[in-house]
């Protein structure tokens, strides 16, 4: 009876997931989050088929490798959500994350009500929004990033504008210019992103010369899955190019 409870509710949990991916494909853009949540969504309904004919020992390894993601997610949650900014930083350096036209996305939005909490205890600092012109895009990510924070009440004056990068490492190498021109005497920064995207992005702007510190930003449930996924593929990959330039220096 327990087995036959625990296969419905892997079923009804990888059916769940595919419809989540169904629904996140009409609201965003594809990455490789959404195959990967698929995938994974898929093997959790075979799973919950097949479960009584598998042997102990793959029951033990399948369990084993899905701790993987699931440990990883966790790190990337805790790091993102915890944040050693001091609120005396001189610059913000806010990344992008896709526009619509010129509507900032959801995840977007998240970063600049951030951004905006953050102003409103530092209103002396300086604001700079990164991104250039995304393929659903009218203006930059850059200007529509200004406007929304404009609209709630933060300086035109405090904020400035980074609109040639279409990654994150020109997100944060084209700031970096910027805000040289801008503090020629040295500048202390926060970088705020999504929490997910915060270990990351720290570790790439330490790869562009910048010293930062850390605030994430809310990300909607539903999107975890995706964007978790996403991440982990994305930290991996930034860790093989850093050692293979590395070895190449």
């Amino acid at each position: 009876m327990k087995t036959k409870v625990l296969r419905i509710f892997l079923i009804i949990i990888g059916l769940l997931s595919l419809a989540n991916v169904g629904l996140m494909y009409l609201i965003a853009n594809p990455t490789i989050g959404f195959t990967l949540q698929a995938i994974i969504s898929i093997c959790v309904i075979l799973y919950a088929i097949f479960f009584n004919k598998l042997n102990k020992k793959i029951h033990i390894a399948i369990i084993s490798v899905a701790f993987i993601p699931i440990a990883f997610s966790l790190f990337l949650m805790i790091y993102g959500n915890i944040s050693n900014a001091n609120y005396q930083e001189d610059v913000v350096i806010v990344l992008g994350a896709g526009i619509n036209g010129e509507t900032v996305s959801r995840p977007l939005a998240h970063r600049l009500d951030r951004t905006i909490e953050y102003f409103n205890q530092n209103p002396n600092s300086t604001i700079i929004v990164t991104g250039g012109l995304g393929n659903r895009a009218v203006i930059t990510e850059a200007e529509a990033m200004a406007r929304y924070l404009v609209a709630r009440g933060v300086p035109r004056e405090s904020i400035l504008l980074e609109e040639k990068s279409t990654s994150t490492y020109e997100n944060l190498s084209f700031a970096k210019e910027i805000l040289e021109e801008h503090f020629p005497n040295g500048f202390n920064a926060v970088l705020i992103t999504n929490d997910f995207h915060i270990y990351r992005s720290v570790s790439i702007a330490r790869q562009a010369g910048l010293d930062v510190n850390r605030l994430g930003a809310y990300t909607d449930w539903y999107t975890w899955g995706i964007n978790y996924l996403r991440e982990m593929v994305a930290i991996i990959n930034h860790k093989l190019s850093l050692g293979l330039t590395r070895n190449q220096n």
